[in-house]
């Protein structure tokens, strides 16, 4: 039998030799070395990075003093409501673009609460005091009832049904901009649920009721916007050949609706406001007089604890 490697065996003066395994250090001996070097250049660049100082940026001023100037370096100009939409008007005439293009706002939203909290994204319908497009909304309603159904054909529905429309509804057969349902059938509509998303009838959204007619002349004539890219919402709100009065009063509307949605005793929701035409840049406006006007909670607090001590002594004197 062969001898294992390193045993001495009576009778021999000489171990046997063991064969030599090569480490990988050895085997490549520049490997490490070049692996330190590389974490200490590395190392070093970021000591570097660390203690160069960062580049200051030049605060921005605030009014250019000629006509032609770099953007970048000045404020942002905030505008008056009545103002912006004056300059629109003049930018179309200067542009000989079409005077009935539309007017867009962009509003940028504070969707924070406590803590980590944040109101969700959301979609709402209004009716605007002044109309600018003669397009009419295609509503659909639910609903099995006949002489229910005679009225909402008489006041404008689109589409009228009950549990038959379901399917075509499932396979896109049938579309409309807003659906509409009596409550005695609501329970029918289950499968709809997720088709519909946030168009399912509720009672939150108005569109679940037994005022047909009512429910038919406020969606056949709202105007629909929704949140995007989590906090903007871009929506038009009227022509700019209408009055500059009818302009300012479509956007009151719009933003007043869109307050409602964060509760009075944060930050108010909108952060950001941008007016524009179809052709022209995008002018900033001035919040002050548009955003609708909240009293604190703290200022209730203080105004009721003053008129409760101007109230004690008439109490008093009335006792005695």
């Amino acid at each position: 039998l062969a001898p294992r490697c390193g045993w001495v065996l009576p009778g021999l003066e000489q171990r046997l030799p063991v064969p030599a395994v090569a480490s990988p250090a050895a085997a490549r001996p520049y490997a490490a070395a070049a692996k330190n070097a590389k974490k200490d250049a590395k190392r070093s660049r970021q000591e570097k990075v660390k203690d160069t100082p960062r580049p200051r940026r030049r605060p921005l001023m605030t009014k250019p003093v000629d006509d032609v100037y770099l953007t970048w370096l000045y404020r942002r100009p905030s505008y008056e409501l009545e103002q912006a939409v004056g300059m629109l008007k003049k930018f179309q005439e200067l542009d000989f673009t079409c005077p009935k293009q539309f007017v867009y706002v962009n509003v940028f939203l504070d969707m924070a609460l406590q803590k980590k909290k944040k109101v969700d994204p959301f979609s709402s319908s209004v009716v605007l005091p002044h109309r600018f497009t003669d397009e009419v909304n295609k509503v659909l309603v639910f609903t099995e009832n006949e002489q229910e159904a005679e009225v909402a054909r008489e006041h404008g529905a689109a589409v009228v049904g009950g549990v038959e429309l379901i399917k075509w509804i499932l396979e896109d057969e049938i579309q409309a901009d807003f659906y509409v349902a009596v409550p005695a059938i609501i329970p029918k509509l289950i499968p709809l649920r997720n088709k519909l998303k946030r168009k399912y009838p509720s009672t939150r959204r108005n569109s679940l009721g037994s005022d047909i007619p009512k429910m038919l002349q406020f969606f056949r004539e709202c105007h629909e916007y929704a949140v995007e890219d989590e906090n903007v919402i871009k929506t038009r709100i009227a022509r700019l050949d209408m009055p500059t009065e009818h302009i300012i009063a479509n956007l009151k509307t719009i933003i007043h609706d869109i307050c409602t949605f964060k509760p009075s005793n944060y930050d108010p929701i909108v952060r950001r406001l941008v007016i524009r035409s179809s052709t022209s840049e995008g002018l900033q406006l001035n919040l002050d007089g548009i955003l609708p006007q909240v009293e604190k909670a703290e200022e209730k607090e203080g105004k009721n604890a003053v008129d409760e001590d101007q109230q004690k002594p008439v109490q008093e004197s009335v006792s005695t």
